[in-house]
């Protein structure tokens, strides 16, 4: 078994059963201006839905604005211990206007192409502003958030995700990861493996345990129920999996980030929790997607560990020294396989990361409608049934193996738990900065 030193090593959980789900049309766009962080995580989620933008820097971009607007609001209430910027906002900044200018500040700068419709979203997000009477508040709310935006963009300007790495293809031992049909592509988003994290030690401090053998009794199990699932004509999959893989092999930055708006706000939740919960949620899923980019690359450069892909496994059965295992040179997955190793898996160690945190916070029992470009929407009634359909789709879908599966859910799970434990913690004692009466809010 081959690992990093000064690790934490954790492990895999069951992956959770199906259950059913009801229809309902996609939510439109966020109307409810009592509330800024969440009108601008909405504004988020729409930006990424425009510009397409793949699931695997979504995370990143989810944490640069959501410490933005947490840092933001937080230097000027002081409630919570801060992510990165320390200093506190100028007496008497509008909470509201500082919101809006780092959430807009910080989306500009990430996604310059959409710059009209975030300034109209800018104007219209100041217009609704109630009135500051000598306008001072919302001016020094202003200049504020764009400060604190400005400088969490320089700090993740020097992460290391922008670098130029050499391409990873990994190697052709029985078991490791190679390039897979049909663009037999190098290792995509690599550069994730070698990103700074926002608030963990290191992108191996929760990595997790090295992947079962070919000969084991979990690897067989896995082979034989990809190999009857996952494929794309023949399989055994009922209709109702085969939506579910197509749904779920959207953006998961999306999908929680919706599922989180439209909880928060059939709560009520006031604006200094909003920021915390949806600072927690994309900052614990970041930590996780390097985690996990981590593990893809480390673990896909080490000869003798099982990181190759279903699509490759399966066709070079023949070869893996396992007598239950069958080859069939002709299978071929239900979605397209991604560009990079098996182990870990990066959706279902998504879902473990953004469901612990939504469970930390509520109640299983939620309503909420996500969306996926092409798909019809899914209304589910738990936070636990969405996260399970997530984590079997990327079996459906023919692109991972289950132990995998629950593995990676596992560590994700473990991410965002310690990030909810550890940071944004509340302070004690009175607070130095109340600002103007009409902003306060009730705990």
């Amino acid at each position: 078994m081959n690992s990093r030193p000064s690790t934490k090593v954790i492990t895999g959980i069951a992956i959770c059963a199906m259950a059913g789900f009801a229809w309902a049309p996609p939510i439109s766009g966020w109307d409810d201006n009592r509330n800024q962080v969440l009108e601008w995580n909405q504004i988020f989620i729409d930006t990424l839905i425009a510009t397409n933008t793949p699931n695997s820097s979504s995370q990143r971009l989810g944490a640069i604005v959501h410490t933005a607007i947490f840092d933001a609001y937080n230097g000027i209430e002081e409630r919570y211990e801060p992510i990165f910027v320390h200093d506190t906002a100028p007496h008497g900044s509008s909470r509201r206007a500082a919101v809006v200018a780092a959430a807009h500040t910080a989306l500009v700068v990430l996604f310059p192409l959409r710059q009209a419709a975030l300034d109209d979203s800018y104007e219209a997000s100041l217009a609704a502003l109630s009135d500051d009477g000598d306008g001072l508040s919302q001016e020094r709310g202003i200049a504020w958030g764009t400060q604190v935006a400005q400088a969490i963009l320089a700090w993740r300007a020097a992460d290391g995700f922008s670098a130029t790495y050499p391409p990873f293809t990994g190697g052709t031992a029985t078991g490791q990861w190679r390039p897979t049909p049909p663009a037999f592509g190098a290792m995509s988003a690599q550069s994730l493996a070698f990103t700074t994290p926002f608030v963990l030690a290191s992108n191996t401090q929760f990595e997790v345990v090295a992947p079962r053998g070919l000969t084991s009794a979990t690897y067989t199990a896995d082979f034989n129920t990809v190999k009857a699932l996952g494929r794309n004509t023949g399989s055994t999959r009922t209709a109702e999996q085969t939506s579910v893989a197509l749904f779920w092999d959207g953006n998961a930055s999306i999908h929680w980030n919706q599922a989180a708006n439209q909880i928060a706000g059939a709560r009520d939740l006031s604006m200094s929790a909003s920021s915390r919960l949806l600072a927690v949620l994309n900052i614990a899923m970041a930590e996780t997607a390097m985690t996990t980019w981590s593990g893809k690359r480390f673990y896909g450069s080490v000869p003798t560990e099982v990181t190759w892909r279903p699509v490759t496994a399966i066709a070079l059965a023949d070869t893996d020294g396992n007598p239950e295992t069958v080859a069939d040179p002709g299978w071929l997955p239900l979605i397209v396989t991604p560009a990079h190793p098996e182990y870990p898996a990066g959706h279902p160690s998504q879902n473990g990361a953004a469901a612990t945190v939504l469970l930390r916070n509520f109640e299983d029992a939620q309503a909420f409608t996500l969306t996926t470009n092409g798909q019809p929407g899914r209304t589910y009634s738990s936070i636990a049934q969405a996260r399970a359909d997530g984590n079997n789709a990327r079996v459906w879908g023919g692109m991972h193996f289950p132990s995998t599966v629950a593995a990676s859910d596992a560590e994700g799970q473990a991410i965002a738990a310690y990030v909810d434990r550890n940071f944004m913690q509340r302070l004690k004692g009175p607070r130095r900065n109340e600002g103007p009466s009409h902003e306060k809010e009730q705990e």
